[in-house]
Order: structure tokens, then C-alpha cells, then sequence
């Protein structure tokens, strides 16, 4: 029987790969006033979307056992933390910078990765408890941090569409 896991894990990083340029493309051309809006009336603003995004990539390189998170300053303003819960935000500039840090370094990680340890348990789960729940793997985790990075870039794309 032939061996899917490799034709898995690269349709996975594909994807990822997609929405990562994508995401990026579109932060490009968003001006800094444009992210400092809201992306509807109510709803989040640009940076936080962008700090959210970046942080929630951070944290996935310990997620995915590639190695400590590289900005922690990131999770209780970004993640812990509401829009406008936190009045102190890092600059558009070093957001823009920590994720473009951010997400080569992950990239970086993932193509290194050989195919069979995708499939192998993430951090939040036991070696004891992963027999039980196989589903709790690396794959999945770049699945839905995948899905989420589509769903934030929809926002985002409404910022574009105000001009």
C-alpha cells in the first residue's frame, strides 16, 4: 500500500503557504491608517487582527515543538486580550516585522519537518493521552491554524474595500 502521508502533509503546507502570501500580499498594500480601522462597525481593528495573527503563529512553534516562541510580549495583548483591552500596541512597523519573523521561521520549521512526524502529538497533549486521541496531531493543528488564518484574512480584506 502506498504510503499517503507525504501527498497529506504537502497538500497541508500548500495551503498553509497560500493563505500565509496571501495574508502578507494584502498587509502590504493596506496603508497603516487603513489597519488602524475597525474591519466593521464594532468589530476588530486591522492590528489587532494582524498582532492576533502573528501571535497565534508564534505560539504555534511551540504548539508544534519547533522551539520556544520567539515574541511572548505578543499573547495576553494579542490573544489573552480583547481590541482595545490593551491601550499600549506595538508599532504597525514591528508588527509587520514580527510577522514576517514569525511566519519564515515557521515555514522554515515545516519544511524540514519529515512527513511522518506530522502526524505525530502536538504539546497540549500527553505522550500518555495521544494513543487515545491521534487526531491531537502536528497536522491538525497546521489544518486549523490554516482555517483561522483564511477566516482573519476575510476580515481583512474588508479594510482594503474602504480604501
Amino acid at each position: 500500500m502506498t504510503d499517503l502521508r507525504p501527498l497529506f502533509v504537502k497538500m497541508a503546507l500548500d495551503a498553509w503557504g497560500r493563505e500565509v502570501s496571501a495574508t502578507s500580499t494584502l498587509l502590504g498594500k493596506l496603508s497603516d491608517d487603513q489597519v488602524m480601522k475597525e474591519v466593521s462597525p464594532g468589530r476588530n481593528r486591522g492590528i489587532y487582527l494582524l498582532g492576533h495573527l502573528t501571535a497565534e503563529h508564534d505560539q504555534m512553534l511551540a504548539l508544534l515543538r519547533f522551539q520556544e516562541v520567539m515574541h511572548p510580549e505578543l499573547k495576553p495583548v494579542f490573544i489573552d486580550a480583547p481590541d482595545r483591552a490593551v491601550a499600549a500596541l506595538p508599532s504597525m512597523h514591528q508588527l509587520r516585522e514580527q510577522w514576517t519573523t514569525v511566519n519564515d521561521t515557521l515555514l522554515d520549521h515545516a519544511k524540514r519537518l519529515p512527513p511522518e512526524e506530522w502526524f505525530t502529538r502536538h504539546a497540549n497533549i500527553s505522550a500518555d493521552d495521544f494513543p487515545k486521541e491521534p487526531h491531537r496531531n502536528r497536522l491538525n493543528v497546521l489544518l486549523s491554524r490554516t482555517n483561522h488564518l483564511a477566516y482573519h484574512r476575510g476580515q481583512l480584506v474588508l479594510l482594503a474595500e474602504k480604501g
